[in-house]
């Protein structure tokens, strides 16, 4: 009984090992935000990292934004960042007019089609990205996330 309990902790410990060696590492990207600001993802090594995809034109992404702000507003200084990244084929002609309007606290940039395909590839926005603090991709979610969710979501990594 021992050995068969000895055997069963061994196993477990080597696929914990595999898992965590295996975790895949978030893309980088250095990208500017619409007052200059530049933005690199491998600089932000430490915190737990949202990345949202999504454009001022859906609807859906339009409807999470405020949910987000209240997260971001309340586990900022506990070690989240948030970047939101543009879609928008128009850049910021539409982008900066619209985080002015909707007064969005955390940073944006602007992305384009290299970066969707680094992350996978983009299908549908909101695609939604949390990165550990390590730097490695934890969770996807494609689609609106409500505030509750999305909350629950990153407060187990912080």
């Amino acid at each position: 009984m021992r050995t068969k309990r000895l055997l069963t902790f061994a196993v477990v410990l080597t696929l914990l090992a595999l898992s965590q060696s295996l975790a895949q590492q978030a893309p980088n990207f250095k990208l500017k935000t619409h007052d200059g600001k530049v933005i690199e993802l491998a600089k932000l090594k430490g915190k737990v990292v949202v990345v949202n995809f999504w454009a001022t034109w859906c609807g859906p992404c339009r409807k999470e934004i405020p949910g987000f702000m209240e997260v971001y507003k309340q586990y900022k200084d506990k070690g989240l960042e948030i970047v939101g990244v543009s879609l928008d084929q128009e850049g910021w002609d539409v982008v900066k007019p619209y985080i002015e309007r909707a007064k969005m606290n955390y940073p944006v940039v602007v992305g384009d089609g290299n970066l969707a395909t680094a992350y996978g590839g983009i299908d549908a926005i909101p695609a939604t990205f949390i990165i550990d603090k390590k730097g490695n991709l934890a969770r996807k979610h494609v689609g609106y996330m409500p505030r509750e969710d999305f909350e629950n979501l990153i407060k187990g990594l912080l």
